[in-house]
């Protein structure tokens, strides 16, 4: 898996919010995780990618459905 170097560096130059949650979660320092504990992040966060992925699918296919609805 590939990582968006430049997208990172975004997220890093961008103001800090003390509830954002992505944002602490892409701060975090990764040195002191073990591999085992680097493979159960990557797991957990595969699975919230697909998640969040089938939500953006469903929004663009309600979007969609929207659009031709108004339309006709």
């Amino acid at each position: 898996m590939r990582v968006n170097v430049a997208s990172t560096m975004d997220l890093e130059d961008a103001p800090s919010r003390p509830d954002d949650l992505l944002d602490a979660l892409v701060r975090q320092d990764l040195d002191p995780l073990s591999v085992a504990e680097l493979d159960a992040r990557i797991t957990v966060l595969q699975g919230e990618i697909a998640r969040c992925q089938v939500k953006k699918d469903r929004a663009v296919s309600h979007r969609a459905s929207a659009d031709d609805l108004f339309r006709r």
